[in-house]
């Protein structure tokens, strides 16, 4: 039987780009996942330190020109409620940063991973469904939709919600629904966005216009189910207009791009993040709402996680609990940022006046305070560097006084 150091299970985008940086990290590699059948007309904004990981990998250069910059980021309140929060507007420039991130088509991301992915020698793209997996002390055997099956010192389950991988770990979830739909849609306007991406806060929940290149931004408009249904049955001119009047004309004309999709908006969250010889990443681990570009960002610090782990113990036979200590490494900052997201938008939802009022008063700190919006900002970018940030500035202060 065929042996290799690492199956990842899952060809998205988060385990495609968790194959290759194990990979160049000198580990033979599977990649398990059917061919993909179908076009994501989606975008991904990826912010600066998973854009370190791209560059890390030699894919940015390659990356670049399809993609549009966030170097700002705005966020209205249009709640019309009695309570309302002011314009905050976040500049990268604030940080010393040029950009944020950036935004990039799902399709042109995953034709770019596709075409790297069958360039490594050491990593093997098998084009078929993994079928049933079982462990023993020593590896896991995985059984493959083509009759096949080889065996691994360690399985990456990122093959989404249903995971197969999570269920053979005996790994349960615990799953959310929220009482929204996105809609999700690119489309054309006459003005410049300037690489400005602005977040209109509504009752029902956020509308995010983010940057593309040149006179065009996609779209994530969250809504009431029925609303949903309603705008995905407008004409062209229709939904164009209504796009236009929600975004109070801001870039101008509208013309929105064939193929909107919706989903219903849920969570979920494993109640382990890794299991013996088993890691879980992506939406196999966590899903949220798409707010504050969270989910593809949080998706590859758990791939970073998983590299840093292996250099650690590499030329070692891996530890029969690599899975457990890969879990309890992610647990903070998965759970934070899951209850954050989870916390923004019922927030939004809310009709207690408490929650409203709290909620605006924080938009008025961040819009009126430049030292917590730096802070805030760098947080986004760097999880746990306010902490630390905040922490160091404290030994400061007591080390000048003792002095």
């Amino acid at each position: 039987m065929e042996h290799v150091d690492i199956a990842v299970v899952g060809a998205g985008l988060a385990g495609s780009l968790a194959a290759l940086a194990l990979a160049d990290s000198g580990l033979s590699v599977a990649l398990v996942a059917p061919a993909s059948g179908h076009t994501d007309g989606r975008t991904t904004a990826l912010m600066e330190h998973s854009i370190g990981f791209i560059r890390d990998l030699g894919l940015w250069e390659a990356l670049k020109p399809h993609t549009a910059p966030l170097a700002t980021m705005r966020i209205v309140d249009g709640t019309e409620r009695l309570l309302r929060a002011p314009v905050v507007t976040f500049h990268a420039s604030e940080i010393g940063l040029s950009a944020f991130g950036y935004n990039i088509p799902n399709t042109a991301f995953l034709s770019l991973l596709d075409g790297e992915i069958r360039k490594r020698s050491s990593l093997q793209r098998m084009e078929t469904t993994l079928e049933g997996l079982s462990f023993n002390n020593h590896k896991a055997i995985l059984a493959l939709g083509d009759g096949t099956a080889f065996s691994a010192d360690l399985v990456v389950g990122a093959d989404g919600r249903r995971s197969k991988v999570r269920d053979a770990a005996g790994i349960e979830v615990r799953n959310w629904s929220y009482p929204q739909t996105a809609v999700v849609l690119n489309f054309s306007h006459s003005l410049p966005h300037q690489n400005i991406s602005t977040e209109f806060h509504t009752a029902s929940g956020p509308f995010t216009q983010v940057p593309l290149p040149g006179l065009h931004s996609s779209l994530v408009w969250v809504q009431k189910p029925k609303d949903a249904e309603a705008t995905l049955a407008l004409s062209p001119e229709e939904l164009s207009r209504a796009v236009e009047d929600r975004m109070q004309s801001m870039l101008g004309k509208v013309s929105v791009d064939a193929g909107a999709q919706s989903f219903p908006l849920s969570g979920m969250t494993a109640h382990a993040f890794g299991k013996g010889r088993v890691v879980l990443l992506g939406e196999a681990a966590h899903a949220f709402p798409p707010i504050g570009a969270q989910g593809l960002n949080l998706s590859l610090r758990d791939a970073m996680t998983l590299v840093s782990l292996l250099g650690e113990s590499k030329g070692q036979p891996l530890p029969a609990d690599f899975g457990d200590r890969y879990g309890r490494k992610r647990r903070p900052d998965i759970l934070s940022r899951t209850a954050s997201v989870d916390l923004l938008n019922r927030s939004l939802l809310s009709d207690f006046l408490p929650t409203q009022l709290l909620r605006a008063a924080g938009l008025q700190m961040l819009a009126s305070a430049g030292p917590l919006r730096s802070l805030v900002m760098r947080e986004g970018l760097h999880p746990g560097s306010a902490l630390r940030a905040f922490g160091n500035g404290l030994r400061e202060r007591i080390g000048r006084q003792r002095a």
